[in-house]
């Protein structure tokens, strides 16, 4: 009777709104490096309980880092992960980018950029996590 009521509640959690209701393995920094057909980038990612999201992105030009910084909110339906973008370094440059949940076991997520079918692989870091100087993936 207990695992059946684990099951649902995991169930309920997985489909729920945004933030920590929706999917509470999802929460806490998230660090990544390279992206398709682009090997001089990384990223730290935050998801937070209330559905905010943080996002920290850095190209790696000559050996030079160019900081980009994103926030919004995140939310997930079944596999389908949406982050609403708000600003852009401070800006308000409003978009939606869809993702599909590949995989997470807590550890490494997996997750694929719907628009262009790319998947992006992060692994879960603490909040003291800084990311490091280009050198360290050029």
């Amino acid at each position: 009777m207990a695992r059946i009521s684990a099951l649902a509640a995991a169930i309920w959690l997985m489909t729920a709104g945004p933030g920590s209701a929706a999917a509470p393995y999802l929460l806490g920094f998230w660090y990544g490096t390279g992206q398709p057909d682009d090997k001089d980038n990384m990223w730290l990612e935050q998801f937070l309980p209330n559905g905010d999201f943080r996002g920290h992105y850095r190209d790696c030009i000559k050996g030079k880092p160019a900081d980009i910084y994103l926030t919004g909110q995140w939310s997930l339906s079944g596999d389908r992960e949406t982050i609403e973008i708000a600003t852009v370094n401070g800006v308000s440059q409003p978009r939606t980018d869809p993702y599909q949940l590949v995989s997470n076991d807590g550890r490494i997520w997996k997750y694929r950029y719907l628009p262009r079918d790319y998947i992006f692989t992060a692994r879960r870091v603490d909040e003291k996590f800084q990311m490091p100087d280009c050198e360290a993936i050029s």
